[in-house]
């Protein structure tokens, strides 16, 4: 896995495939920034900041407010890697937000992809 390529990636270019990845299936851009909350502590001003700011993802993935505490509940397999196996504690969590979102585009509910 190439990490300091996806690391030098702009948040704001990723973002943008989530949200689009999430409203193909129907859902919103408020249920991705709620993900976002959830996992990371983002309130939907710091990812408005974070959008206008040009921050790469590796400043987004370790600027983190606040991990969630089941944040190793989101187990599972995401673009051919086993999200609880990857070592690098940042691109791990760049691939659980990836995780997450993947549910949440494949119609799981939000109380599914919360871990409640």
């Amino acid at each position: 896995m190439d990490n300091d390529r996806v690391y030098k990636m702009k948040f704001g270019k990723v973002y943008a495939a989530l949200v689009q990845k999430a409203e193909r299936k129907g859902r919103t851009r408020a249920e991705v920034d709620e993900l976002i909350h959830w996992l990371l502590g983002y309130s939907c001003e710091d990812i408005k900041e974070c959008l206008a700011g040009d921050v790469s993802m590796e400043e987004f993935f370790t600027s983190i407010p606040k991990l969630n505490d089941n944040v190793d509940k989101v187990t599972g397999v995401i673009c051919g890697y086993r999200v609880e196996e990857i070592a690098d504690p940042v691109m791990r969590n760049i691939r659980r937000l990836d995780k997450i979102v993947d549910e949440l585009a494949k119609g799981k509910s939000m109380d599914k992809i919360l871990r409640k």
